[in-house]
């Protein structure tokens, strides 16, 4: 299987890479600066040249994408902006052109996160483009013909935790495998237009 991981070198991605790299498939791991590949999602026509340079994949994995955190009342329009462009419309993108590079039977796995479902204060920007990534993987898969869509939403996960412990007070941590699994399910599994929560 040839997966391509967007994000690759993250927190996150760099564990997915890992796993599925253990498993002996081709992995292209993507990242904005360094990586196999280069691309940045905010960029349309910069994911379009990654996908005329590595060709046909069977699975795409997005784990890339920012935005603003900050006091509600202190995020600028522009602020939102940050979000909107990266996080929300670089994964958008990224299925609308995407798609005509999966083999038959392949996927597509997205990345939000629990702030979707149980935001926490200075998350207001985040929380939203989450949100809007769920209603639109559910959507989409919808009229996706021979390839699926999810997307993998987890809690604060282990390697993250000691940066952010302070902003998620009581959240479970996430362990590193638990969080990989929702990405193996995704890939390996049957599920379309799923939103697979990892919260406790």
């Amino acid at each position: 299987m040839k997966i391509v991981i967007i994000g690759g070198h993250g927190t996150i991605g760099r564990r997915v890479t890992e796993h599925f790299e253990n498993k002996n498939y081709e992995v292209i791991c993507v990242g904005r600066s360094k990586g196999d590949a280069i691309a940045d999602i905010a960029d349309t026509a910069s994911i379009k040249a990654l996908f005329e340079k590595i060709g046909k994949v069977d699975a795409i994995v997005c784990a890339a994408g920012e935005a603003k955190w900050a006091v509600f009342n202190e995020l600028t329009e522009e602020d939102y902006y940050i979000g909107i462009r990266s996080k929300l419309m670089g994964q958008v993108n990224l299925v609308r052109i995407g798609q005509h590079y999966l083999n038959d039977g392949g996927s597509i796995t997205l990345t939000t996160g629990v702030l979707a479902d149980d935001p926490v204060p200075k998350t207001a920007s985040a929380a939203m483009v989450n949100g809007a990534i769920h209603s639109f993987v559910m959507a989409t898969a919808l009229e996706l013909r021979n390839i699926r869509l999810n997307v993998v939403s987890s809690g604060l996960v282990a390697d993250a935790a000691e940066k952010y412990t302070d902003y998620f007070p009581g959240h479970t941590v996430i362990s590193m495998p638990k969080m990989v699994n929702g990405y193996i399910r995704s890939i390996e599994g049957r599920g379309n237009g799923e939103i697979i929560r990892i919260y406790d």
